[in-house]
Parts: structure tokens; C-alpha cells; sequence
């Protein structure tokens, strides 16, 4: 059966910590493995506006040996000028694996039942599992490993990072703390499921209300731009509503002493974050950026690598 990653959960935990060991090889020898040697064609399709996405898996591609190909996605047009299922099944026939952001979580997840290559999800309106795999990269080398740590999200956790977060720092037996206001928490069953999978791991999904008792005693500190894809008209009212959680040096000081930040950009300084945060010497940002091409080496390796199973 062919295995996708398509939402945190694909990965069992013994799954991920797999993922995560291969990451950091392949960031210690970048130009080393070449599993996709042939080369195999990674096709990628972008329905929603990228920079990190694209340019880590363009390069991640090439330094695993592979080629990279970019399917123009207003040309493709799939769901509209050809139905999802057939342009996937194009797509297998010329191309190892495919790479696609899209808004729906439901059309990537059609894509994977119709390809017959690994399908990994880039970015949907609900899930962001390639992000959440450099975050839990950046996390182990800068704090003591996974295990135990405990994640504060703060802000619009109702997007797709609050709901990646909720099942990756699940799995990765995290403490995930989430705290925005009432209206933008993650989907309930994305909640239930993360639970349950804590129960196995150890870890904990939990949801506050007050950003500073999140915040507090947290050895990861993280937020996304409260203005989404696709949420732009609504900018004025969100930047009204999320003031409180707004990540300023004030709010960061109930953190541990050793915390890091993470945002997954792009940032949006003074508004979500304050720029004396974002460049300061907790920041982790760049880091996280850059292990977007590790783990996404990672993931695609093992998916290739698991193919037949």
C-alpha cells in the first residue's frame, strides 16, 4: 500500500521519531544520500502563495538527486479543467511522488487515493504537517530532545498550524498548551484525536484561556500570523481580537529561562509578534525556516523508501 503524508497523524510515533532521526542525517550530510537518484521526478503543485514551500523542496529534491518539477497550477487547473482523480493519475504515471498545496484538505487527500506515488500535503486550510515536522526538528536541537517539552500556540489556534500542532506534539509526547480566544480554538475531533494519541505517548493537549498561564513555566514558545490565506478581509477585526496574545517581551518572560520562539512565517512584526522577539536571542525562527528542506528531505525519503509496503 502506498503510504501519503497528508495530516500529522499518517506517522505513528516510533513513525516520526523515524522521520526526525533521518532529518537531522540528512542535515549532518546534506549532499550525501541520493535516494532519488534516477533522477525520480517530484512533481509540485502550488495552489497558494509560497516561499519557503517551493525553495525547500526545490532544493531538497535536488540534493537527494531527484528532479524537482513544478506543475504551473493555473495551467493544471485540477478540480476544474480535469477532475482531481485524473489529474492524479497523470501525475503518477510520469512522476515518482507528488508535492501539493491546495485549500482543501479533502481534494489533497483525493489526489492521494487516485496517484498511486506518495502524495504529501504542502499546506491545506486544515493541516500543515510538513511545517510541524521542522518545528519538532528545531525543538530537539535546541532543547533536550521531544519527550516531555511543553508548547505553548498562542493566538489563532482554530488554523491549520493549531490543528498540526495538536496531533504532531501529540505524537511527539508533548505538552502542547493552546490558547487564543474563544472562537479560535482548534476543531474539536482534530482535539479528541490528539488526546487520544497522548494518551499513548505521554504527552498532553490542553487548551487555555489566559495567554500568560500558557505561556508560563513553557520551554517552546509559538505563533503564527493572525491573518491567514484566504482570512485577509478580515484583518481589522482578528488584529482587534488577538491583542492579548500578542508574543511581546512582556508575555515572553513567563516562559522558561531557557524557551525558544518559533513562527513559521511569514511574521508580521508588531502585530503578532514584536520584532524585539522575533530578532532576539530566543528566536529559533531561522532555524525552523531552514529545516523545512531537512525534514521535507526526510519525510519524502521515507515515503519513497516505503512505497511498496
Amino acid at each position: 500500500m502506498t503510504r501519503h503524508f497528508l495530516r500529522d497523524d499518517d506517522l505513528t510515533p516510533a513513525e516520526q521519531a523515524e522521520v526526525l532521526a533521518l532529518a537531522a542525517t540528512l542535515k549532518a550530510d546534506p549532499f550525501g544520500p541520493k535516494p532519488l537518484a534516477g533522477p525520480v521526478t517530484v512533481a509540485t503543485i502550488y495552489d497558494r502563495p509560497t516561499l519557503r514551500t517551493q525553495l525547500s523542496f526545490a532544493a531538497g529534491v535536488a540534493e537527494l538527486g531527484g528532479h524537482e518539477f513544478a506543475i504551473d497550477a493555473g495551467l493544471a487547473a485540477a478540480g476544474t479543467r480535469e477532475s482531481i482523480a485524473d489529474v492524479a493519475r497523470v501525475i503518477g504515471r510520469q512522476a515518482g511522488a507528488m508535492v501539493w498545496r491546495t485549500p482543501m484538505q479533502a481534494d489533497v487527500e483525493e489526489m492521494a487515493r487516485y496517484a498511486g506515488v506518495p502524495v504529501v500535503n504542502a499546506l491545506t486550510d486544515d493541516f500543515h504537517p510538513c511545517q510541524l515536522l521542522a518545528d519538532l526538528q528545531t525543538i530537539a536541537e535546541h532543547q533536550d530532545g521531544l519527550h516531555g517539552q511543553t508548547v505553548a500556540f498562542l493566538g489563532d489556534a482554530a488554523c491549520n498550524m493549531g490543528n498540526s500542532w495538536v496531533l504532531a506534539g501529540a505524537t511527539a509526547g508533548l505538552h502542547v498548551r493552546l490558547s487564543g480566544p474563544e472562537g479560535y480554538l482548534p476543531d474539536p475531533d482534530v482535539v479528541a484525536r490528539g488526546q487520544e494519541i497522548a494518551a499513548t505517548t505521554g504527552g498532553s493537549v490542553t487548551l487555555v484561556d489566559d495567554p500568560v498561564e500558557a505561556v508560563t513555566g513553557a520551554d517552546v514558545v509559538v505563533t503564527d500570523t493572525w491573518v491567514s490565506m484566504g482570512k485577509e478581509d478580515e484583518k481589522a477585526e482578528r488584529v482587534a481580537t488577538f491583542g492579548p496574545w500578542a508574543l511581546t517581551p512582556e508575555l515572553l518572560a513567563h516562559a522558561a529561562d531557557h524557551a525558544i520562539v518559533m513562527h513559521c512565517l511569514p511574521a508580521y512584526r508588531g502585530v503578532e509578534i514584536a520584532a524585539e522577539v522575533i530578532d532576539g536571542p530566543q528566536s529559533a525562527v531561522w532555524d525552523e525556516a531552514e529545516n523545512r528542506r531537512h525534514a521535507q528531505k526526510a519525510i519524502l525519503t521515507w515515503l519513497w523508501e516505503h512505497r511498496a509496503d
